[in-house]
């Protein structure tokens, strides 16, 4: 695959994974690499985090396709990093969602039902159905007891415990560096989890924040 043949815009090269997801599922992984290459060089010498995200995300992609999932795993989580510095939430969705599924392959089911549970918190958000459907079918695949009453994924429980210290949702998002409807819905479901319906109730199953 020649890349130049494509006389690439600044922002077509952001479409480049979309290609690569099928090009990897057709076991065509050599045509995969100018992808990834070309998304790393747009990245670093531009400083581009989102380019920087993607090329993370296929390199994750392409290792998972070897059976490498520990190289994958890092691959992915250094992606998501990336896109803690860009708001494009759908595309960082995606990536939690590749990450949620090498987690699981890898018997990693807490830090896989983590991941997966942000990015359908995302897709949510967005109104993305067939996104959402997909990610629910990685969520329920993930065998053991799911996380439904009384027990928060750990970006859950940070977010609760940030509430309860009296953080406004602002703070937490520019905190943890998500979006706010992103925080509103992390905290939906800890509201939902716990069985309460305000911060006050919060403080109360949590606790006080701890004092220096």
């Amino acid at each position: 695959m020649q890349l130049a043949a494509y006389h690439l815009g600044p922002a077509f090269g952001y479409y480049l994974p979309h290609p690569a997801d099928l090009l990897i599922g057709l076991g065509r992984e050599k045509e995969v690499e100018p992808i990834a290459a070309w998304l790393e060089e747009k990245g670093t010498l531009g400083d581009d985090a989102l380019a920087l995200a993607l090329g993370a995300r296929v390199r994750g992609l392409l290792a998972a396709a070897t059976g490498d999932l520990d190289r994958a795993a890092c691959e992915l989580e250094a992606a998501v990093e990336h896109h803690r510095r860009v708001e494009v939430p759908f595309e960082r969705a995606r990536t939690l969602l590749v990450l949620g599924s090498v987690r699981r392959h890898a018997k990693r089911k807490r830090s896989a039902r983590e991941a997966l549970e942000e990015a359908l918190a995302i897709f949510e958000e967005l109104g993305a159905a067939p996104w959402v459907e997909r990610t629910r079918a990685e969520l329920s695949s993930i065998a053991g007891r799911p996380s439904a009453t009384g027990e928060l994924t750990p970006t859950e429980e940070r977010v609760a415990r940030l509430a309860a210290a009296g953080r406004t949702n602002r703070e937490i998002a520019q905190t943890l560096f998500l979006s706010v409807r992103t925080i509103e819905a992390h905290l939906s479901h800890a509201y939902r989890k716990l069985g309460v319906r305000s911060r006050t109730e919060l403080v109360l199953v949590l606790g006080p924040p701890p004092t220096a």
